[in-house]
C-alpha cells in the first residue's frame, strides 16, 4: 500500500473536525472496561475455527456487535483517511505507580491494577487506568503495515465508559524495559489459565512512554462482546521489544492463542484524526 502524507486542512476546518469528534465521542454509547471477555474457551482467533473471528457475532446474542457493528476495532490507520487536528492537544494523562497483579486469561496476559494507577482525560472526562494487556501481532495497522506487538492500556470513566491507549512495537535488539520487569511473573503463570499473581507495585508510565503524536478515532473492544463507544488513542511512535520477550508472551498463553490479533474491521467512513505538535520555528 502506497504511503501518502496526511491531509493538512486549514485551521478552521481542523477546529470544526475536532468539534465534530468531540460531539461523536460524547454521544456514542460507551463500552465498559470490565466487559472484555475473560473465558477464551468461548472464542478463537483461528480463522478456520467455528468460533473464529468471523463467527464471534453468532456465538452469543450479546456478541452481535462483533458482526453487525459499524464502529468496530481494530482498523487500518490509513494515511489517505487521516486528518491533522491539532485542536486535540497533547495527551492529558497522569499515571502513577500502583499495586497490581498479573493474570493469564488464556487468550492474553493482563496486568490488573488494584490501586489508583492514575487516569487519562479526554474531552474533560477522566478515565481511570484499570488494566493493560498485549496482543501479537498488532491489531491496528498504520498505512497497511502490521507490527509485531500491541499494548493496550484500558481505562474506565465514572460512567463506565472505556478509553484505550494502544502502543505499537516492533522486534529489535533492545528489550522493552517495562515488560522486562514482569518477565519472572509471566514465566510463573505460563500455561496456567486464570492464574493470578501479585506483582507488587507497577508503574504504567514506563509502558506509556513519552511520544506525543497519536491517532484518535471511535471504535470498539477488540474481543467479544465487541461493544462500541470506545475512544481509541494509538501512539504513532513504534517502540522496540526483543524477540525473546515476544516469544515469552506468546508461549505463556494457550497454544491456539499465540497470535491473538483480531482481523481489521471496516472503517465505514469514520473520522480518523492525528495530533501532531506544531513544528518549532527557527529564526
Amino acid at each position: 500500500m502506497g504511503r501518502r502524507p496526511s491531509r493538512r486542512h486549514p485551521r478552521g476546518l481542523a477546529a470544526a473536525a475536532a468539534a465534530v469528534l468531540l460531539l461523536i465521542s460524547a454521544a456514542a454509547p460507551g463500552a465498559r472496561a470490565q466487559e472484555e471477555v475473560e473465558d477464551e474457551h468461548e472464542f478463537s482467533y483461528d480463522p478456520r475455527d467455528a468460533h473464529g473471528p468471523a463467527h464471534w457475532g453468532a456465538i452469543k446474542a450479546e456478541w452481535a456487535n462483533c458482526s453487525a457493528g459499524r464502529m468496530q476495532s481494530p482498523i487500518d490507520l490509513s494515511h489517505e483517511r487521516v486528518t491533522l487536528v491539532r485542536a486535540l492537544g497533547y495527551l492529558d494523562h497522569a499515571y502513577r505507580a500502583a499495586g497490581a497483579s498479573i493474570v493469564n486469561r488464556g487468550h492474553d496476559i493482563m496486568v490488573r491494577f488494584r490501586g489508583d494507577a492514575g487516569s487519562l482525560v479526554v474531552n474533560g472526562t477522566a478515565y481511570r487506568l484499570r488494566q493493560l494487556h498485549w496482543h501479537s501481532p498488532t491489531e491496528h495497522t498504520v498505512g497497511g503495515r502490521r507490527y509485531d506487538m500491541e499494548l493496550h492500556l484500558v481505562h474506565e470513566s465514572a460512567e463506565n465508559k472505556a478509553a484505550v491507549v494502544g502502543v505499537l512495537y516492533e522486534v529489535g535488539d533492545a528489550p522493552d524495559p517495562f515488560l522486562r520487569a514482569l518477565e519472572p511473573a509471566i514465566r510463573r503463570i505460563a500455561d496456567r489459565q486464570d492464574k493470578e499473581e501479585d506483582v507488587g507495585t507497577v508503574d504504567p508510565r514506563r509502558a506509556r512512554g513519552r511520544a506525543s503524536v497519536y491517532y484518535r478515532y471511535m471504535g470498539s473492544l477488540t474481543t467479544p462482546p465487541c461493544t462500541e463507544g470506545v475512544i481509541w488513542t494509538v501512539v504513532k511512535r513504534v517502540r522496540t521489544v526483543s524477540k525473546y520477550q515476544l516469544e515469552l508472551l506468546r508461549e505463556a498463553v494457550h497454544d491456539d492463542m499465540e497470535k491473538n490479533a483480531r482481523p481489521l474491521q471496516a472503517v465505514n467512513d469514520r473520522d480518523i484524526s492525528i495530533f501532531r505538535p506544531k513544528p518549532h520555528k527557527h529564526y
